[in-house]
């Protein structure tokens, strides 16, 4: 029995490989990068990258959705030592992204993730009064990500921390400020006050979808 499942077995790995232009096998068998029919890469990627020009090579390894890096991601430099853990979203940097030296963790970094497929994105925010509370605005694509939330600066031999910065949708805030940026939208379920002249078509067709809708007030939880 065990003889005849083992050329099904190939017969089905062959199968499943044959849809791929190319791909590798990893140390424990598993497929890395996968580069389909069409051309986009896929799945879990390992990728070496070697010094040039005064800049240290590195290694990273992290997965693929249809060319984009989704996820988390981790690079190492040549000598296997952590440098840098980043997340993204649409091949985006999105959320908390972290970089060391060899003495430590040296900064971390917030970002917020635009879908570049869209010229405008609608995005939930923190009300900065109460973290609980989401208030949901529209803003123009105008980049790949924005810096967003607080970035933090250690000194790596001890872990102190020696200064941060807040930004909002990439723009940096002093202390005490609203917080605000250009280019963003807030979204208005009440008509009486909306002035299409100003507002661009993707903000007005959404008071139209939801015109007389209570505005639901999420609590953070995502879905599951």
């Amino acid at each position: 029995m065990r003889l005849l499942l083992l050329p099904l077995l190939i017969l089905f790995s062959v199968s499943a490989h044959a849809q791929y232009k190319s791909f590798r096998i990893g140390s424990k068998g598993d497929t890395l990068n996968i580069v389909d029919s069409k051309g986009l890469k896929q799945g879990k990627w390992l990728i070496h990258t070697d010094p040039l020009r005064g800049n240290p090579g590195y290694e990273e390894e992290g997965a693929y959705v249809n060319d984009r890096k989704e996820g988390l991601w981790r690079r190492y430099n040549l000598m296997d030592d952590l440098v840098a853990t980043e997340n993204y979203r649409w091949g985006n940097k999105n959320g908390i992204c972290r970089y060391f030296t060899i003495g430590g963790l040296e900064r971390e970094e917030s970002w917020r993730a635009v879908n570049p497929d869209k010229t405008y994105d609608t995005i939930d925010v923190a009300d900065p009064k109460d973290p609980n509370k989401y208030e949901r605005v529209v803003i123009k694509n105008e980049g790949n990500s924005l810096r967003h939330g607080t970035w933090k600066y250690y000194y790596p031999p001890t872990g102190k921390l020696i200064a941060t910065e807040a930004y909002f949708l990439d723009q940096l805030q002093e202390p005490g400020a609203e917080n605000s940026a250009p280019g963003l939208t807030k979204i208005s379920t009440d008509t009486t006050k909306a002035k299409p002249a100003n507002k661009p078509k993707v903000v007005l067709d959404f008071e139209k979808k939801t015109s007389g809708k209570k505005n639901k007030v999420r609590d953070g939880r995502t879905g599951g």
